[in-house]
């Protein structure tokens, strides 16, 4: 006999009851973002038939050529949320400043920040890709949201996920109260839960990182990659895109590293749109994520397109990254 799965919506209802002061605002923003991921994994999967991947030949604030999928990811992000009525702002990896919301809502308690598309620069070559979020409630007390709101601390986040579009499409996110995901039935058009309360296995089966920046890298990141492959137990799997990389070392165990590097000593990732989601998904699983020296989580963010190192994943790994990047010289 078939074992029954718990629906995404099921189980947002079942964890609203342990809230009793919920009025449902937070369930349904969670319902409007499971929708962006399956309207999302349907153009995803019909990019090729459709033509719809390729660049528009602009670049976004990042200075990154745009692809024709990350425009229709923002302006879907945009469009569902964006009504909803429960957020009073959105901030989008894609976008300058505060993204602009329906007027015909009411400004609601809660604000988001997203990655629409990551690791679009795959799609092309048929690489898994997603969608990221953060969500934080509002600081300022009534009317449009301000900047403010948005850059708030990542130990602040009241739920982080991501949406991972490959073989199949998964929505894994956390509530602060452990990791749950979900896998996308397309006859049913419904996700169904599939990995209830994900913990990061004990051993570490993979260490994941671009080693073409092998001289650039601090000397601490070079020990420790030296230091593990002389001891031969680990795997070297670098797929290049965040959420595939993080979403293989959470459910096999390993280390995510993308480190501050000569040409970008600050690091590459964007701290609010990336680095912090991943780390409450990956602390809640049981792991770790830091900056090199610090709690990613803590870091207090002073502009919306921030970026930081990130070394994430099961504690020990980045614990001893942590020691090494404070012993060594820096680069």
């Amino acid at each position: 006999m078939q074992k029954e799965s718990l629906t995404i919506t099921q189980h947002i209802w079942q964890q609203q009851h342990n809230f009793p002061q919920s009025r449902g605002a937070f369930s349904e923003l969670l319902y409007e973002i499971a929708l962006v991921g399956k309207i999302m994994s349907r153009e995803v999967n019909k990019a090729g038939i459709a033509e719809a991947y390729g660049l528009m030949g602009d670049v976004n604030i990042q200075g990154e050529e745009v692809q024709k999928l990350d425009v229709f990811a923002q302006n879907t992000f945009v469009n569902i949320l964006g009504h909803c009525g429960h957020l009073c702002a959105m901030a989008s990896e894609e976008e300058e400043g505060i993204v602009e919301l329906s007027k015909e809502k009411e400004c609601g308690q809660y604000v988001m920040l997203f990655d629409p598309l990551d690791g679009s620069s795959n799609i092309d070559a048929n690489v898994s890709v997603g969608s990221i979020f953060s969500i934080y409630k509002r600081i300022s007390i009534k009317g449009p949201g301000t900047t403010e709101d948005l850059m708030q601390p990542g130990i602040k986040q009241v739920a982080a996920g991501y949406v991972i579009y490959g073989s199949s499409t998964m929505f894994v996110y956390t509530t602060g109260h452990g990791v749950n995901g979900f896998t996308l039935d397309p006859s049913l058009g419904e996700f169904l839960l599939t990995h209830p309360n994900i913990k990061l296995p004990d051993k570490v089966k993979n260490f994941s990182i671009n080693e073409r920046d092998y001289y650039s890298w601090p000397a601490g990141v070079k020990q420790y990659i030296d230091d593990i492959k002389k001891a031969g137990k680990v795997s070297g799997r670098y797929i290049g895109s965040l959420v595939a990389d993080i979403h293989r070392n959470l459910l096999y165990g390993g280390i995510f590293i993308y480190p501050a590097t000569v040409k970008s000593p600050q690091g590459k990732l964007r701290l609010l749109y990336e680095a912090n989601p991943m780390a409450m998904i990956m602390e809640q699983a049981g792991g770790q994520a830091s900056a090199g020296q610090g709690r990613i989580l803590e870091i207090e963010p002073t502009e919306l397109h921030q970026r930081t190192p990130l070394y994430i994943g099961n504690k020990q790994e980045v614990e001893k990254i942590e020691n090494l990047l404070a012993s060594a010289t820096k680069f």
